[in-house]
């Protein structure tokens, strides 16, 4: 077996042994951010442990493996791919890469590296499953105010606009950074949770919800490219949104704004002001839905935002 092809071997045991400790520790719940208004409803357990460092066989790797969840690694030199899931992961010029994990992630996802001699190693990740609360809202699913063609032909147009948002990429290092939370407030809408709109089920919530006054200043949670800033018509649901990319894949939104004072194409640092609270689109009363995304998987805020604000 050739050197890089060994160190394979002793990295992904390594990884093998991380998965294993993320699927046998009980579960643990997050502590809400300090400096909240209000008590904060207790969250969906999260059964993780803290994130682990290694570096075993020139793989460097740091996640949190649960549904929402993620990972952060650096490949060994020499190595030809690195999948996921029989997906590939993009690897920056210094082997690092990034994934994560969807709400509903399946219990083991295969990671596998593969060297430039075409030598391979495929290990298994144990991914944590975690339960759901489930809300009741007393809005209706979709505004009443349009006529169903006319809501219709406007949502279509959004959903558009989004989802080329969060294909657009960019070479924004957000991704690499351990992310901060982009407002004070008091969490009153959970990760994941079920809602059912006046007695009609709808999607889970894709985000959290941070209860704050209007004007409240919003910050970039981690460095980014600006896809989309709905600044002058809110769109139907999300009212004046933004969207930022942090690079690899992985995007912010923040939806409800009041107003936003960033532009589409704009490069902001971890810790600028893009925008005030507000209660735009279907909302029913101030607060920051922020919600994050990585290659169409939704994922969990709590567990990329450092317990400080």
């Amino acid at each position: 077996m050739s050197p890089l092809g060994a160190a394979l071997r002793g990295a992904l045991a390594a990884v093998a042994v991380l998965g294993a400790c993320g699927a046998s520790q009980g579960p643990a719940v997050s502590a809400p951010p300090p400096a909240v208004s209000a008590p904060a409803p207790a969250p969906a357990p999260t059964p993780t442990p803290e994130p682990v460092s290694t570096s075993v066989g020139g793989l460097q790797y740091r996640g949190k493996l649960t549904q929402g969840g993620w990972i952060r690694g650096v490949a060994p030199a020499g190595t030809r791919t690195v999948t996921l899931g029989g997906a590939a992961l993009a690897l920056a010029p210094d082997g690092a890469f990034f994934a994560a994990f969807d709400r509903d992630a399946p219990a083991s996802l295969d990671l596998a590296v593969t060297a430039a001699t075409g030598f391979s190693l495929s290990m298994p990740l144990a991914i944590a499953p975690r339960g759901w609360r489930i809300e009741r809202i007393n809005v209706a699913k979709r505004p009443g105010k349009l006529p169903d063609a006319e809501f219709k032909a406007r949502r279509a147009a959004e959903l558009a606009r989004i989802g080329a948002a969060r294909r657009l990429g960019s070479s924004a290092a957000g991704w690499r950074q351990g992310m901060i939370w982009p407002a004070a407030g008091r969490i009153s809408g959970e990760f994941g949770a079920q809602r059912i709109y006046r007695g009609e089920p709808g999607a889970y919530h894709s985000g959290i919800d941070l209860a704050a006054p209007k004007g409240a200043e919003i910050r970039a949670p981690a460095d980014g490219v600006v896809t989309l800033a709905a600044s002058a018509a809110p769109f139907t649901l999300e009212g004046h949104l933004l969207i930022l990319d942090h690079g690899m894949g992985l995007t912010s939104a923040f939806l409800h704004c009041s107003d936003l004072v960033v532009h589409e194409g704009d490069s902001v640092r971890q810790g600028d002001l893009i925008g005030h609270v507000g209660m735009t689109g279907r909302a029913t009363g101030p607060h920051l839905h922020w919600a994050l995304t990585w290659q169409g998987r939704r994922l969990d805020p709590r567990l990329f935002a450092a317990p400080e604000r």
